[in-house]
């Protein structure tokens, strides 16, 4: 779990139970986070008490988190990242449903700040984005890491002379294949440049291009948190295979 600048601590009770309501309210995707393992829930209903938590998807993940021993909270909304740990959970009953149940954490980070977690894109497969220039040009870029905040992106090619820091965009196509396509106001925040040394040693220089989101309301918002989840899954997945080669 992350440590900040203990301006960002809450530790009062009413502020603890003010931020997990708001995340409760907001209906926010959480990751439950172990050694062994993680997986996506939600917070169904907090006491003074008691914090509930939905049931996770996979069965076999529900059995593996009640086993654990301390779990790490995350959660990022639009405007700040929130972070807490639990020493263990219950599975009980609410509403007809098996849930999760545990003491209402102690403290916890709430970080407001304007940049978000990114997690990379993956090489295969790739994902674009597609809107129009000033001029109608049509204007395709690759998606390079993916935010609630925001994008990365890289250029195929040269970088259009019209193109400056600071531009906005209306309705770009981000087309995320299995996860379908959504549509962003954009604003053009840094122009920038990536250099990797290819396998003849020689260095590829590509146009980098970070964008800020300008419009996303709660419901794409909790889209986007899932599928960030998932890409980071993924990637963690990938990288346990490779260090078991």
């Amino acid at each position: 779990m992350s440590h900040y600048h203990e301006q960002f601590l809450k530790q009062s009770p009413l502020a603890v139970m003010g931020v997990l309501r708001d995340l409760q309210r907001g209906q926010v995707a959480i990751k439950l986070a172990w050694p062994q393992g993680q997986l996506i829930s939600k917070i169904l209903a907090v006491t003074p008490e008691r914090l509930t938590l939905d049931f996770g998807s996979q069965s076999h993940e529900n059995h593996a988190v009640l086993q654990a021993g301390h779990i790490d909270v995350t959660a990022e909304t639009a405007g700040a990242k929130v972070e807490f740990s639990l020493p263990g959970l219950i599975a009980i009953g609410y509403q007809n449903l098996p849930a999760f149940s545990a003491e209402l954490p102690p403290s916890l980070w709430f970080v407001q700040r304007r940049e978000f977690f990114r997690i990379a894109a993956p090489l295969q497969p790739r994902y674009f984005c597609r809107t129009s220039l000033a001029d109608t040009t049509p204007f395709v870029f690759q998606l390079c890491d993916l935010s609630l905040g925001g994008l990365g992106a890289l250029l195929e090619g040269e970088l259009p002379e019209t193109l400056k820091e600071g531009v906005n965009f209306s309705q770009v196509e981000m087309d995320l294949a299995q996860w379908g396509k959504f549509y962003f106001d954009m604003q053009l925040v840094t122009i920038s440049e990536r250099k990797v040394v290819d396998s003849k040693n020689q260095t590829i220089t590509t146009p980098r291009l970070s964008f800020r989101f300008l419009n996303v309301n709660a419901a794409v918002e909790r889209e986007l948190q899932k599928i960030i989840f998932s890409l980071e899954r993924t990637a963690r997945e990938k990288a346990n295979r490779v260090r078991e080669s």
